[in-house]
């Protein structure tokens, strides 16, 4: 089959090239995905789990691109719950190859059905940043109706996901970022908008019941201080180096998980959650894709099929 694979693990997203890899291997829980579209993480190539199995033995060569929308071609014996022409939509391992090919082995319980009439475009750019934000406010948040948000880097994927989410919840939401997301993060929810360029945004967010970061450094640190007696705050970017007095602090991983992602895909048929996507490539342009997408807008997505 056609993948895109890197083979050094110094040379990060330049060593990516397209090229003939082994069709995969079905173990006992999986099935292979031919997949129809892909997305990924700019940095993944970067996270020590990119690199090596679950016990720890190296992996190269790396297939990367963990969300991925298809249709189910093979189901491996002892496997339940999903059929041969099914279409499905998931996260894959961060230990074993991505998205980023023809087919790709799955395990069964990291998918969850596609229902009918959802793009596969618009579906693989729904799993990274639904997941994450549904995990950050209702698991690691413990976010619930009429309790405030402050969603640092709400204008990028993850962050506009949080902001719908946590406005659809019933929460009142604060977004920060650049001046130029303010329109965006405004329309997806948002009650304010903080500037971060600008002094004096810490004042302005007062005290809320959570903080979602997805920026880290400095504006982690300080975001301590906003966070309300018995708040909590919660970084994708970096563990935090400092605490709230009266509440709690976290960094979390995004987990594949099925039942999560049924309530994403639930909000995305209602129309109350909407994946913004940038650029779409065919496979063979993946490779400068994958290089080239820091500082766009959006989930560039990868068309296969």
């Amino acid at each position: 089959m056609k993948a895109v694979r890197t083979h050094d693990r110094d040379a990060g997203a330049d060593g990516l090239v397209l090229e003939e890899a082994p069709y995969p291997y079905a173990g006992e829980g999986d099935v292979i995905v031919r997949v129809h579209a892909a997305s990924f993480t700019p940095d993944e190539l970067s996270w020590p789990g990119s690199w090596v199995e679950r016990s720890g033995r190296d992996r190269a060569p790396v297939i990367p691109g963990h969300e991925v929308s298809g249709e189910v071609a093979e189901v491996a014996v002892g496997t339940t719950g999903l059929s041969v022409g099914q279409r499905v939509i998931g996260l894959t391992d961060w230990n074993r190859d991505g998205a980023l090919a023809q087919y790709v082995a799955v395990e069964a319980r990291n998918l969850a059905p596609l229902p009918a009439g959802i793009d596969h475009v618009q579906a693989a750019a729904l799993p990274m940043p639904g997941l994450t934000a549904w995990q950050g406010l209702f698991v690691h948040g413990r976010l619930q109706a009429g309790q405030s948000v402050l969603v640092h880097g709400a204008g990028g994927g993850v962050g506009m996901a949080t902001t719908q989410l946590a406005h659809d919840a019933g929460a009142r939401v604060v977004g920060s970022g650049r001046a130029g997301s303010r329109e965006r993060v405004l329309e997806l929810g948002a009650e304010e908008f903080l500037d971060l360029g600008q002094p004096g945004w810490q004042e302005a967010a007062g005290r809320v019941d959570l903080v979602f970061d997805a920026l880290g450094g400095e504006v982690l640190d300080r975001s301590a201080a906003v966070v309300g007696p018995g708040g909590t705050l919660v970084s994708i970017a970096q563990p935090p180096r400092v605490r709230p007095e009266d509440g709690r602090a976290m960094y979390f991983i995004v987990e594949p998980d099925r039942g999560h992602l049924l309530e994403v895909i639930r909000r995305y048929v209602e129309g109350r959650l909407r994946p913004l996507v940038g650029a779409v490539h065919p496979l063979d342009h993946a490779p400068e894709a994958f290089r080239a997408k820091k500082g766009t807008a959006g989930k560039t997505v990868i068309r296969v099929a």
